[in-house]
């Protein structure tokens, strides 16, 4: 799809709220509530908008840790971890990369514990690096339009 500049200023607008009403991005905009209301749904029938959600705080909800952990599979356990890690409700984002590591994972945490029991269960698909987070520097970063 080609996405024009009105239509990034309509992402934007659902980026930074996604609960603003289509006649509050209309007035945003320029343009009237139906007409972002047609370009809501395309972009939405077309895959550009993936979905809307509600963005929970862990730490508010009793995760005391937030880490982020690599692993380097062992040879023929790649794959059942990928099935695997899905399973886990620790993993709050997991990604399949190139390098020296073969996953990293975003994962909230209870406290110590949790992580060295959610570690000892990632040793039997290969070598786990562990670093913990200290604070977040950028939070759901736009995708912006860049020239």
């Amino acid at each position: 799809m080609d996405i024009d500049g009105l239509n990034w200023k309509i992402l934007r607008c659902l980026q930074e709220n996604a609960r603003l009403s289509n006649a509050e991005i209309g007035r945003r905009v320029g343009v009237s509530s139906p007409a972002v209301s047609e370009r809501i749904k395309k972009m939405e029938d077309l895959g550009v908008i993936e979905g809307y959600k509600a963005i929970i705080s862990p730490f508010e909800v009793g995760y005391q840790l937030k880490a982020i952990i690599t692993l380097r599979a062992f040879m023929g356990k790649l794959k059942p971890f990928l099935d695997k890690v899905k399973t886990y409700d620790e993993v709050v984002n997991c990604y399949r990369i190139t390098g020296n590591e073969n996953i990293v994972m975003e994962v909230v945490l209870r406290n110590q514990k949790h992580l060295e029991s959610f570690i000892d269960e990632l040793i039997v698909y290969g070598e786990s690096k562990t670093q913990i987070v200290l604070s977040q520097v950028v939070k759901n970063g736009s995708v912006v339009k860049r020239d």
